[in-house]
C-alpha cells in the first residue's frame, strides 16, 4: 500500500479531508500513520497551499497515511495531476521524516516558479496558518 504525505487541503477536517474522498469513493480507509515533515517552503495560493521542495527549507507539516491503491487516481484529480499534461502538482515521491525516521511517501509538490510572487507560510503548517487567516486570530 502506497503512504503519501498530506500538508494542505487533503489533511483532515479539510475542504479536499483524504479520509472524505476515500468515503465517498466506496474506497477502504487511510491509516494515519503519523505526524511528518519534509524539507520545503510553503506558500499561500488563496484556497490550498504549494509546497516548493527545498533542503535548504524549513521543515514543512503534514501528515503520513498508507492508503489502498484505489485512492491514488482519486487524489491525482484533486490535485489536478494529469498523465503528459503540465499541471501546477505533480505526483513524486519523496523521504519524509518521522519520528526520527525517513518515511518513502509520494506528495505532490508545485514548481519554484509557480509560487514566486505568493506569501510565504513561515510556519510551514497550512491548518494553523488558515486557521489564524480565517478568522484573524494569529
Amino acid at each position: 500500500m502506497p503512504r503519501v504525505f498530506v500538508y494542505g487541503t487533503l489533511r483532515a477536517g479539510e475542504v479536499n479531508d483524504l479520509n472524505a474522498a476515500a468515503l465517498r469513493h466506496g474506497i477502504a480507509a487511510p491509516t494515519l500513520l503519523g505526524t511528518g515533515t519534509v524539507a520545503g517552503r510553503l506558500y499561500d495560493f488563496g484556497t490550498y497551499p504549494g509546497l516548493v521542495l527545498d533542503a535548504g527549507g524549513g521543515p514543512v507539516v503534514g501528515d503520513i497515511y498508507e492508503i489502498a491503491d484505489a485512492l491514488l487516481p482519486v487524489l491525482d484529480e484533486i490535485e489536478e495531476v494529469y498523465p503528459g499534461q503540465a499541471t501546477l502538482f505533480v505526483r513524486e515521491q519523496r523521504a519524509v521524516q518521522c519520528n526520527g525516521q525517513p518515511v518513502a511517501c509520494l506528495l505532490y509538490p508545485v514548481a519554484d516558479a509557480a509560487a514566486a510572487a505568493l506569501p510565504r507560510i513561515d510556519s510551514g503548517d497550512w491548518v494553523a496558518y488558515r486557521r489564524a487567516r480565517d478568522t484573524g486570530v494569529a
